[in-house]
């Protein structure tokens, strides 16, 4: 059938995902946090920043985006503590980042998302070389 477009490759659903495979939130990340550059300085600030100058709405939808990379980390196989560490990053953000005009001054300085990506990267580089044990083929 013409009309039945490929949606599923469209939207990645038909794409089988490697688990240990962690780049979408990588992406996401950055894009929330540090994708954009203020010309002339080493300012980096993401559409967390931008999408949370919209009063209410804004910070809302930034942190449920920000939900999905701790989603993922939990899927990845990450601890318990790791994953409250995250929450607790993400709660921060979202908090101090409702406060209208400071909290939006601290989303470009705190980058909860990019802190909690390097968490759950770390841990998983660690978990890698714990069952990487020498002489083991």
């Amino acid at each position: 059938m013409a009309s039945d477009t490929n949606y599923r490759d469209v939207l990645g659903a038909g794409r089988i995902r490697n688990p240990a495979d962690a780049s979408d939130i990588e992406r996401l990340a950055d894009w929330l946090d540090t994708k954009f550059v203020v010309p002339g300085t080493n300012w980096r600030f993401g559409i967390d920043a931008i999408i949370g100058l919209v009063p209410g709405i804004g910070d809302l939808a930034t942190t449920a985006l920000g939900a999905y990379i701790i989603y993922r980390a939990r899927e990845l196989g990450a601890p318990g503590w790791l994953v409250a560490r995250m929450t607790a990053n993400l709660a921060i953000d979202g908090v101090i980042g409702a406060i209208p005009l400071v909290g939006d001054i601290f989303d470009v300085a705190f980058r909860a998302n990019v802190k909690n990506v390097r968490l759950l990267r770390r841990h998983l580089e660690k978990r890698t070389l714990r069952n990487v044990t020498p002489g083991r083929v």
